[in-house]
């Protein structure tokens, strides 16, 4: 159930209050479901600004693809993390028992999982985490709403109310995010180094391997350590400034671990039984005037080599999704996506699911997508679990959010991971027969140069 109150836009301050006398109003009724979200218009503060100032504990940000919904989340009405996954029946359970009692069908889980569930999961996100936050900030243009969740799943309507207005009581103004620098790299680590990664590549291209498994994606772990540690939501915040067509989101379930990204990608977006999703994949750099940064592009879209890998993603997420829908419709022609310092080929891809079909289902059969995996999935997840030389844990995984009407989740690349005294990159590539290793060596470099240059100007 969802109480939503005047249109009028007050104040976060007044909002508050106003959502405190709301739930006075319910000490006295017993809940007859499991969730119940309170509602009030406001008009909203910077929300990632807001955001690094709360004190709760556990913060979430996202903010959809081309200034898209943009959402801010703090504090915990219910935690469902699982350290390893269970077979498809229990998540399914959980699922529907989590999202089906939600009257209005506007509840949301934000979380995400992790790309290999066979490798160890990082300690603070586990191999898959979703979280009903207790207050959301949720901004839609120029309309904002601040949300209080309860939840009454395995305890007493009396705490649940006593740690909701506990909740409101902590909330803070926004402030100044904290500002970048200044500090000075102490160390990198890559891994896998230049030259392992020139071993790798000659392993996955040579004829014996390609044969049976033509796509495999590699990836890079770049570990720094820094005079001073920058705060993660001012990283998030100056790096969505300068990409502002992709998903930008962030994680930090512990004050000592934050997992941002910066990704283009998504994974799929269900409303109702609509669904759409992509293949994106293929890469070059953008150009340094309008002429130049064209005839790249042009040079991208019949080049053999990336439209090979574009079409082996394209025909992987079709197969996939048919048995599930009963229509796929698929772009034939690929086009170019611009992002601030590279250009990838996409192809859009759409379907309508069948009924009953849920979330769960979907993130199975499309997650890992090919763009971060590989070709055939199980082989090429064999390869990088075995020899890539590092735990992904999130990296290259699915982020989003699940809801009842609607759902939507982003690959997880173009990502970092704030540790103490630690910032962690990632990137990857997508590597064929024809592939080259110094050209994929850079093209890893080409897709960190946004954050790594935020992260140099400290």
């Amino acid at each position: 159930m969802k109480v939503v109150s005047s249109v009028s836009l007050p104040s976060l301050t007044a909002a508050v209050t106003r959502l405190q006398r709301q739930l006075d109003a319910l000490s006295h009724l017993a809940p007859g479901q499991r969730c119940l979200t309170l509602s009030e218009a406001v008009e909203a503060p910077p929300l990632i600004a807001w955001l690094a100032a709360q004190p709760q504990e556990a913060k979430i940000y996202w903010r959809g693809r081309r200034n898209g919904e943009e959402v801010a989340a703090i504090g915990i009405a219910q935690r469902h993390r699982l350290d390893r996954m269970p077979d498809a029946d229990t998540l399914d359970r959980l699922y529907r028992q989590l999202l089906q009692q939600d009257g209005d069908g506007d509840l949301r889980l934000y979380g995400g999982v992790a790309f290999d569930p066979k490798q160890p999961a990082w300690p603070e996100f586990g191999q898959a985490q979703f979280v009903l936050p207790r207050l959301e900030l949720r901004r839609q243009g120029e309309q904002a709403q601040l949300r209080l969740n309860l939840s009454v799943h395995n305890r007493e309507w009396s705490q649940e109310l006593s740690d909701a207005h506990t909740a409101l009581q902590a909330v803070v103004k926004a402030a100044p995010l904290p500002p970048l620098g200044p500090a000075h790299l102490l160390s990198r680590q890559d891994t896998p180094n230049r030259a392992r990664w020139e071993t790798l590549i000659g392993q996955v291209t040579h004829p014996s391997f390609i044969d049976d498994t033509p796509k495999v994606v590699l990836a890079r772990e770049t570990r720094m350590r820094t005079s001073a540690q920058p705060n993660p939501w001012t990283v998030l915040h100056a790096w969505q400034l300068l990409n502002p067509g992709s998903y930008q989101y962030g994680f930090q379930f512990s004050e000592q671990h934050t997992f941002i990204s910066c990704s283009p990608e998504r994974l799929y977006h269900r409303l109702g039984r609509e669904l759409s999703t992509e293949a994106l994949a293929g890469t070059t750099v953008r150009g340094f005037n309008e002429a130049d940064d064209q005839a790249l592009a042009d040079a991208l879209l019949s080049d053999s080599k990336n439209s090979h890998e574009n079409q082996l993603v394209r025909q992987h997420i079709e197969a996939q999704l048919s048995p599930l829908a009963d229509y796929v419709g698929v772009e034939e022609s690929p086009t170019i996506l611009k992002l601030n310092h590279i250009q990838h080929l996409h192809r859009g891809i759409r379907a309508e699911i069948k009924a009953g079909v849920s979330d769960l289902q979907l993130l199975q059969a499309l997650h890992p997508t090919p763009a971060v995996g590989g070709l055939p999935r199980d082989a090429a997840m064999s390869f990088i679990r075995q020899r890539e030389g590092f735990d992904r844990g999130w990296y290259a995984g699915a982020c989003g959010y699940l809801g009842q009407n609607e759902s939507e989740f982003s690959v997880a690349i173009r990502s970092a991971l704030f540790s103490p005294e630690r910032i962690t990159l990632f990137a990857g590539a997508g590597i064929v027969g024809d592939s080259e290793v110094e050209a994929e060596w850079q093209e890893l470099n080409n897709k960190l140069a946004t954050v790594l240059g935020i992260l140099n100007g400290l």
